[in-house]
This record gives structure tokens, C-alpha cells and sequence, in this order.
């Protein structure tokens, strides 16, 4: 799990730097080869985003690929003056991610999932931490968070993303990030202590 510790963020010309090699290939023309390197540098991060994005790995998968689909058809026409690789791909993503959330806003988690104080009075406040039903109670209560800090959550603890590679991946100040973090840390606190369930180092 990352540290609280926060290193300073890439900035737009890090960025740049870093995918140079990228930049050279779209600019040549050579779209194969340059679409193969950023599959290579990005594919597990999409994928990362989409998960997070969605809170659910059953559609992560297909939209992941559909963004890169996307990136693919798009990239002849990637400008470099405009942003990094990166941030382009990622907003790329964001905005497949939330044509799909959409598509489904009908189905917003309750707060008051059947069962859910049911299962946790089950579960012992001194339970072990990797307990089955504390796991699940958990990730029910996360997926019930506000979208931004549910994505958020999700990467920084599931994910084992930074809170500088968090604030890359939504195209978000860290300082934003760090409100987001805290808030969903409150959130869940909140619905833990109504349950019994007071001790926050079981869960995070």
C-alpha cells in the first residue's frame, strides 16, 4: 500500500520526455510501431483506470480495449503542442469510461444494501483482517462512495497507485486527490463505527 508520503508529480515536460521516443514514431508516420510502444507503457494503466473508473472488472476489460481502440484510430491525428501522450490517453479513457457509466446510471449502489448490517454485525471488530465477509462488506461500501473518491480510493489502495500517479490518471491537482482520499477514509470510518466496526486498521 502506498505511503502517505507524496513525491512532486512528473510535470507536463517530464512527461514529454519520457514518451519523446513515442512522439518521434507518431510524428515518422509510423503509427504501427508507435501504437505497440504505448501499448506497452500504457495498457496496464488504462486497464488500472477503467477498473477504478467503472468498480467493476466484468466491464473493465471491454471498455479498456475499446479506449485503446479508440487511441489507435486517433493517433494520426495526436498533437504534441497539447499535452503529453499521457494525458491524452487518459482523457481518452475517462471520457469511454463515462460514456459507459451513462449508459448505466440507473444502477447507483444504496448505502442500504440488503443484508449489508445484517453481514456486518457477523463480522467480529476484532476479526482478521482478510476475513471474507469484512472483504466483501468492504468493497460494498466502497462501490456505495461518490464516484470521484471511489475512483480515487480505488487506485490509491487497490491499485497501489501514488497520489501523483492518481492525480496523472484523472487529470486532477494532487491537492484534489489527497480531499478525495480523505473524504472517502471519513465516509467509510462513518459506515464502519454504525456497524460496530471501529478499528479502521482492519480495513486499510
Amino acid at each position: 500500500m502506498p505511503s502517505d508520503s507524496v513525491a512532486t508529480p512528473p510535470s507536463a515536460s517530464d512527461a514529454a520526455v519520457r514518451d519523446v521516443d513515442l512522439v518521434a514514431l507518431i510524428t515518422d508516420g509510423n503509427h504501427e510501431a508507435a501504437f505497440e510502444l504505448l501499448l506497452a507503457r500504457y495498457e496496464t494503466k488504462v486497464f488500472h483506470l477503467c477498473v477504478a473508473m467503472l468498480g467493476d472488472t466484468g466491464q473493465a476489460p471491454e471498455v479498456a480495449q475499446d479506449s485503446l481502440l479508440r487511441v489507435w484510430r486517433a493517433l494520426p491525428g495526436y498533437d504534441s503542442t497539447r499535452g503529453a501522450v499521457s494525458t491524452w490517453v487518459y482523457a481518452i479513457t475517462r471520457n469511454r469510461c463515462l460514456t459507459e457509466l451513462g449508459q448505466h446510471h440507473g444502477a447507483e449502489v444504496s448505502m442500504e444494501l440488503p443484508g449489508v448490517r445484517d453481514e456486518a454485525e457477523r463480522v467480529a471488530p476484532d476479526g482478521p483482517p482478510h476475513d471474507a465477509g469484512a472483504h466483501r462488506l468492504l468493497h460494498q461500501w466502497v462501490d456505495a462512495l461518490a464516484p470521484m473518491q471511489r475512483t480515487c480510493l480505488k487506485l490509491y489502495y487497490f491499485e497501489e497507485q501514488s497520489v501523483a500517479e492518481v492525480a496523472s490518471l484523472l487529470a486532477l491537482p494532487q491537492g484534489t486527490v489527497k480531499t478525495h482520499l480523505h473524504r472517502a477514509r471519513s465516509a467509510l470510518r462513518e459506515s464502519m463505527q454504525a456497524c460496530g466496526l471501529d478499528s479502521a486498521a482492519l480495513w486499510l
